[in-house]
């Protein structure tokens, strides 16, 4: 079975601290809250420096889509997230503060709470037309860059557009076809 979400039909929600918005792609099991959530994926735009929201016992990744980037204080670390390194992995729990260095980011985020499943984030560039690897029973496709991405199996075939998720729960052998994409894949990986 798959699931097409596309981002143009969802609406993002402004932060409490007004220094961004966050769009809430989807989340299992469906309708939880960020107390009760197993996995989450959302997309995020950081407009101003501040803190991150802690989220105990969740592991996160978070990847650059747009933007020149931002500076992640964990007080005795710092990663810059950028378009040359865009994906860090993260504790919930960590004091994470934000420094935006060049204007507004949008940001992938994937949330799994950990002792229940974890995840796994690859990105890959799409030139032509491959198979989709998947390593889970349950796999996220999100568009990050391009024109453009079509997907194909012996039952189906689906257009995306920038931004858009795919979820993707079945056997079913995959390809992947466009001209110039880049997309991540999420395997969500249940314990």
């Amino acid at each position: 079975m798959s699931q097409l979400i596309q981002y143009a039909s969802l609406r993002p929600t402004p932060w409490k601290n007004g220094g961004g918005s966050t769009t809430e792609m989807l989340v299992s099991p469906a309708g939880a809250g960020f107390d009760s959530f197993d996995w989450r994926i959302s997309l995020a735009t950081i407009s101003e420096s501040g803190p991150f929201s802690v989220f105990a016992g969740i592991d996160r990744t978070l990847a650059l889509v747009d933007g020149d980037g931002v500076l992640l204080d964990f007080g005795d670390e710092r990663f810059v997230l950028s378009p040359s390194e865009p994906v860090i992995e993260f504790e919930g729990e960590a004091a994470v503060h934000a420094t935006v260095a060049g204007g507004v980011t949008t940001d992938f985020n994937v949330m799994t709470r950990r002792g229940v499943c974890r995840h796994r984030l690859e990105l890959q560039v799409v030139r032509g037309s491959q198979p989709l690897k998947r390593r889970a029973a349950t796999t996220l496709l999100f568009l990050a860059d391009g024109e453009g991405l079509t997907l194909s199996s012996e039952c189906e075939r689906i257009a995306m557009v920038r931004y858009d998720l795919l979820v993707l729960e079945d056997g079913q052998e995959w390809t992947m076809d466009a001209a110039q994409a880049t997309v991540f894949v999420v395997d969500i990986i249940n314990y």
